[in-house]
């Protein structure tokens, strides 16, 4: 499997991000990414070594991170990475299944020919990057996925189901791992969930959808163990 890498660029016009801003991106990414493992003790010492960062950012950035559910502090102190296990992920599957689904059927309740062109010109980015590195696609998927769901009206429902996304990522490369993970037509399940979403059939984008990200939990069946 290609190691994923979430760019965390900034465009030379915009000012340059403080320190723990920095490191907050920086870790936010290898965890993601799966370059710290799930669970893993994060140590201040190593970590601003790797990061060429003070310690300071560093252990505000891991503060950042646990409200986003991916750190999680272990003592007054201390730190680890948000643990990895079947109940964690199938947690995750219910409120993204539960959530999303509310949020399209609201996007296609006030769907209009904006709307509707977004979501095509998305869908066709992200075929088009199919051939390019991992990041690219990463960005072009979860474009895709978070314009189904924008025209809901509800800024908090769609921050909330980008956090869904971003904690899901690291189970959905965990599955890339199995043999039988490529067998998938991923391709094609996101045209279905297109084309429902351009007929306006909620009933059917939302089966679609949540059919969509259930197929991802198959795959993970056999990777953790009983043992949360």
């Amino acid at each position: 499997m290609e190691k994923i890498v979430l760019s965390t660029a900034v465009e030379a016009t915009t000012p340059e991000p403080s320190a723990t801003h920095s490191a907050y991106l920086a870790l936010r990414k290898m965890i993601l990414a799966g370059d710290l493992k799930p669970g893993a003790k994060l140590k201040i010492e190593t970590l601003r070594k790797t990061l060429d960062t003070g310690a300071s950012p560093i252990r505000e950035a891991l503060s950042l991170l646990t409200s986003d559910q991916l750190v999680e502090r272990i003592d007054q102190r201390g730190f680890k990475t948000a643990a990895a296990s079947k109940a964690n992920f199938e947690e995750i599957l219910h409120l993204r299944c539960a959530l999303e689904s509310m949020a399209l059927r609201m996007s296609i309740e006030r769907a209009n020919d904006a709307w509707e062109e977004n979501i095509v010109l998305a869908h066709h980015r992200m075929v088009r990057a199919q051939g390019e590195t991992t990041e690219v696609f990463e960005a072009h998927h979860r474009a895709f996925h978070m314009a189904l769901l924008e025209n809901c009206g509800s800024p908090i429902l769609l921050r909330m189901c980008g956090q869904l996304y971003d904690l899901n990522i690291r189970y959905r490369f965990l599955a890339n791992r199995s043999q039988n993970y490529t067998k998938r037509d991923v391709s094609g399940e996101h045209a279905k969930i297109l084309e429902a979403c351009i007929d306006r059939n909620a009933d059917l984008v939302t089966e679609r959808l949540c059919d969509h990200y259930t197929k991802t939990g198959a795959f993970l069946t056999g990777l953790f163990t009983n043992a949360d």
